[in-house]
């Protein structure tokens, strides 16, 4: 659950901090004060996209910060574990997750994660744990089919769900054998193509059989053939000077005098010039040793080898031109023979892929018919549970029913599900997003979120103005109904009904202050006499009126 929620900068509200916390939170306010902006507050830290249009007049930026009470194991703490953030310990198995998002005039947001920078995508994953919201949107997105269905699927809860993964494993390998079969037998000719030109690179390569790196080697090479002369003329220079067999004075000879003098001496330091100078005779020997064969290699060449060079190279380029480097013609040849191997059995193939799609055909078949008998089973249960809640939310001769017919083949199923609604005695079932007015529908809402929390509970529901078009006895019955939903999950609402936010366990009201140039708007929680002024307020529009007081003080014993 959220614990606590701070906002700055963001439309009206310059400064407010929410305290939320356990149970049911109403939050009421007069029009215009910003109660609006909870709900716009609540959807950035959740990852909703952001819009400058949202930052205060003349602020730099909006900001947005939450303290969640999440488990410490779970996917939730996973999530924060890969954006790189921490929760920190609160006792219980429980830890606190710090979150917030700031949205600059110009369009810029930044989110953060338990004290580290994250992507806005990670607070929507985190929404998908944590938060179910409603607002009229919501109450839009009911009529469609897709939200219809995951409403059913969600009441049906585990078996629903196993049944769906079983079936969408099948789903999947099915349609990824008839995109194998549709690839063999739709484009057989450019498959055959492919493999008469693989055939013969495989040949062209085998025949020349190159090694790794030949065509660097060869290069340089050529590059030494080429130019045998004055490389000779070098090395013999080179190797004169550093060791000379005819006696005249070299390095070798001079080093070795020069050691032997610093030897004969008894000064410690001269001696360890001596070893310094051994050690770089024993370096002037070797690169003598080196010359010597640089040289020989260079006597034993010729320009029959570097027409052999020549040609060699010549062999590696047709290679090259017709695959762009020789690690690529290489690459080809590592793969290529298993490539045309899979060309080569089409036929083959063909068939057995044929086959195991009949296999994978059947079985997908009878895991659709287990999936929609189980959500046919969870319709009748749905439709009859929720059909209850409606007569205790002042709807007392309506009935809803859940209707899964066959329909378009999907990962989801087989299966259009309808939420059907007959509000009064006499009147055929129509689908809810025509059959219902405003008011019907965010108590139908209300009551599938109250039933399916029985079975697929969610930490966290915000509604905004889900009393949207009801009053009187109807909205003293959804604000029953949210209090029972506040007993297993947190209920934060956006109300102006006194009806509803009397069986809140925790009231706050946005008020908006006016110093003739800029409106402002704070945060308060209300309790007494305060929170009975403002129940009076949203009965009658007067804080101060003594029958509006009574009134609210009669709502308020509802609760009890």
């Amino acid at each position: 659950m959220i614990e606590e929620m701070r906002m700055q900068g963001l439309g009206v509200i310059a400064d407010a901090v929410l305290p939320l916390g356990a149970g049911f939170t109403a939050i009421t306010g007069e029009t215009g004060a910003g109660k609006t902006m909870v709900v716009t507050g609540l959807g950035l830290l959740l990852g909703q996209r952001a819009d400058s249009g949202a930052v205060r007049a003349g602020s730099a930026q909006a900001s947005v910060a939450g303290v969640w009470v999440v488990p410490q194991n779970g996917p939730v703490a996973d999530i924060v574990a890969d954006a790189g953030g921490e929760l920190e310990p609160a006792g219980d198995g429980l830890g606190e997750l710090y979150v917030s998002r700031t949205l600059s005039a110009e369009g810029r947001s930044r989110a953060s994660v338990g004290g580290r920078a994250a992507p806005a995508g990670v607070l929507s994953s985190l929404a998908e744990e944590l938060v179910v919201v409603h607002g009229q949107s919501e109450q839009l997105r009911l009529r469609s089919a897709a939200a219809q269905r995951d409403a059913l699927d969600r009441f049906g809860g585990a078996p629903i769900a196993e049944a769906l993964d079983a079936y969408a494993e099948s789903y999947a390998r099915w349609r990824e054998l008839e995109a194998q079969i549709a690839d063999i037998t739709q484009n057989r000719e450019r498959r055959q193509d492919e493999a008469a030109r693989l055939r013969e690179d495989l040949a062209l390569i085998e025949a020349t059989a190159p090694e790794p790196g030949e065509d660097r080697e060869l290069a340089a090479r050529a590059e030494r053939l080429a130019n045998a002369e004055e490389l000779r003329l070098a090395a013999t220079v080179a190797h004169e000077a550093l060791s000379n067999e005819e006696g005249a004075p070299d390095v070798s000879a001079l080093l070795a005098e020069a050691r032997r003098a610093l030897e004969r001496a008894s000064d410690p330091t001269l001696t360890e010039l001596a070893e310094t100078i051994a050690d770089i005779g024993y370096r002037v020997s070797d690169a003598a040793v080196q010359l010597s064969a640089f040289l020989a290699d260079l006597d034993e060449s010729g320009p029959h080898e570097l027409a052999a060079v020549e040609e060699r190279r010549a062999a590696l380029n047709v290679l090259v031109r017709a695959h762009g480097s020789l690690d690529e013609a290489l690459e080809l040849w590592k793969t290529g023979s298993a490539r045309l191997a899979e060309l080569d059995d089409d036929d083959d193939r063909l068939g057995r892929l044929e086959e195991e799609r009949d296999r994978v055909r059947s079985v997908l078949d009878e895991r659709a018919a287990i999936l929609t008998a189980r959500r046919s089973d969870a319709a009748a249960r749905l439709g009859a549970a929720v059909t209850e809640e409606l007569h205790a939310l002042a709807m007392p001769d309506a009935r809803l029913e859940v209707s899964v017919t066959q329909g378009a083949e999907s990962s989801h199923g087989r299966d259009d599900v309808a939420i059907l609604l007959a509000p009064h005695p006499g009147a055929e079932p129509r689908p809810v997003g025509k059959g219902a007015s405003g008011g019907e529908l965010s108590r139908v809402m209300l009551a599938i979120e109250v039933v399916i929390a029985g079975t697929d509970p969610v930490p966290t529901f915000v509604f905004d103005e889900v009393d949207a078009g009801i009053g009187g006895a109807a909205a003293i019955e959804v604000g029953r109904r949210l209090a029972k939903l506040a007993e297993t999950s947190q209920v934060i609402a956006v109300t102006h009904l006194a009806q509803v936010a009397a069986f809140a366990t925790n009231h706050l009201t946005v008020v908006k202050s006016n110093d003739g140039a800029v409106t402002a708007s704070s945060v308060r929680r209300l309790d007494g006499a305060e929170r009975e002024a403002e129940m009076a307020r949203l009965l009658s529009g007067l804080a101060d009126s003594d029958a509006a007081l009574t009134h609210a003080r009669e709502l308020l014993s509802l609760r009890d």
